[in-house]
């Protein structure tokens, strides 16, 4: 079976030209695909975006420590649409006002995020000054005007937000303490759990916030996407 990862994750600049196509048109029809199980329609100019984001990821944002020495291998499925399928904790319901990223280093998944949700103001939170000014960069890089970066520890944010999202960033029973913490009443929380073939171990759920865990992308990523939605109850 063929993956969203398959098409080579190298930079474009270093390709002859006809290479160049053959990367673009594979990266077009995983971008068609991704869409299809997403159920959106994914426009030219967040294709365009998107496939921005992921050159970024493999030159600036991995030069500067933000990804690890062989992640540019499998960026795609592992970085581009393993952030996006967040949005499948969102199906059915409208399109957030309000999404912070917590933990989001060089702004993962809340870049991608933005990209398909233009109308919601995304914030990048992250503790590092390094990984913040790394996504301050992407965010003029790619000419996002929905996202605000921020350093600060979830724990001193003094807003709330409509969703709030965790990519390994947290252990489960803090990320359930932020979320309380820093959601609007029936706010939704998203925990991208784990990337095993087995199902992650999830912990008793505490009073006032409800849990559902979901496998994500069996079949299309190259392995499960535990997906871990908590809602305020």
């Amino acid at each position: 079976m063929e993956h969203f990862g398959s098409p080579p994750n190298v930079p474009r600049e270093t390709l002859p030209d006809q290479a160049r196509t053959d990367v673009s048109d594979d990266r077009s029809r995983a971008l068609d695909r991704l869409g299809h199980w997403l159920g959106i329609d994914i426009s030219p100019q967040q294709r365009l975006l998107l496939e921005q984001f992921e050159g970024w990821l493999v030159t600036e944002a991995q030069a500067g420590g933000g990804l690890g020495p062989r992640e540019h291998l499998r960026v795609f499925d592992r970085h581009i649409a393993d952030s996006l399928a967040f949005l499948r904790g969102l199906s059915g319901t409208p399109d957030p006002e309000r999404l912070v990223d917590v933990g989001s280093g060089v702004g993962l998944p809340g870049i991608p995020l933005a990209i398909l949700l233009p109308t919601t103001h995304v914030t990048l939170l992250d503790r590092s000054g390094r990984r913040v000014e790394l996504a301050r960069r992407a965010t003029r890089v790619l000419g996002l005007h929905n996202v605000e970066t921020v350093q600060a520890d979830v724990n001193a944010v003094d807003q709330v937000f409509d969703v709030v999202t965790f990519r390994a960033s947290l252990p489960i029973v803090e990320a359930t303490t932020a979320f309380l913490s820093c959601s609007s009443p029936g706010g939704i929380g998203l925990v991208g759990a784990s990337r095993r073939d087995a199902a992650p171990l999830i912990p008793a759920h505490p009073a006032g916030v409800g849990y559902a865990l979901t496998a994500e992308g069996m079949g299309v990523l190259d392995s499960p996407f535990w997906l871990l939605r908590m809602q305020r109850i």
